[in-house]
């Protein structure tokens, strides 16, 4: 079962690095449980053996906020990195336990029926998944929160990470639906994320930004987590 393209092995690698030097063990625990659930919960939607294998980029996005904010340390280090991965578990989670909901998703912004996998799109099923994922976060960084202020910073609320994982997951769905990059082949209409791809001829931007794909997407999630974070330290 491979899940990490080589480049992604290495930023995996260097995400982990980044977070076991900057909060130890604990936060290599949280890191591990939503690489791990992630991983699983997209092998039982495509199935054994299917699915791509995570990019550098994508491990990138997901992880680079909360190891950024292991490196940078303080008191915030502990709750910013813990409100990104929580925001990119409840991305992970609404995206793959969507995937088997017996209802047509909706786009986030119109609430027009739209083809599954479409970006923008939710369904009940998926917003239950993430909701589910965001809460799974919080208890575990609960349960290994450092004490007294030691390794990482002072402890966050839990109900914080949920909140930050919600809102990272609703970033995603809404720069999905708005900004995110989509294209057209000029010939045939079929429509894809990926700039630069040619079907019958090569494909032109129709809605968002060229240069804001998924990756970028899921970034800006785990900022909008982080940024939670920060707003709730700020505020105490």
């Amino acid at each position: 079962m491979k899940w990490l393209t080589r480049g992604g092995l290495l930023a995996a690698l260097c995400v982990g690095a980044a977070i076991g030097w900057g909060l130890g063990w604990r936060g290599l625990l949280v890191l591990l449980a939503f690489f791990i659930s992630g991983s699983l919960l997209t092998q039982l939607a495509v199935g054994p053996g299917g699915g791509a294998q995570r990019t550098a980029r994508q491990v990138l996005a997901n992880g680079g906020v909360a190891a950024g904010a292991a490196l940078l340390g303080g008191a915030e280090a502990w709750s910013v990195a813990v409100a990104a991965l929580a925001a990119a578990t409840a991305d992970t989670w609404a995206t793959e336990i969507g995937s088997f909901s017996p209802w047509t998703p909706r786009m986030v912004t119109t609430w027009a029926s739209v083809p599954a996998g479409t970006s923008g799109g939710i369904t009940l099923l998926g917003t239950a998944g993430g909701v589910a994922g965001a809460a799974g976060m919080a208890g575990l960084a609960a349960l290994l929160q450092p004490r007294g202020g030691g390794g990482g910073g002072a402890p966050v609320s839990a109900a914080i990470v949920v909140v930050a994982g919600l809102a990272g997951m609703a970033v995603d769905s809404l720069l999905g639906a708005t900004a995110q990059g989509l294209f057209e082949c000029p010939a045939c209409a079929a429509r894809t994320e990926r700039a630069g791809a040619v079907c019958h001829e090569p494909v032109v931007l129709i809605k968002g930004w060229r240069w804001l794909d998924n990756d970028g997407v899921n970034l800006a999630a785990t900022l909008t987590g982080a940024g939670v974070a920060v707003g709730w330290r700020l505020l105490h």
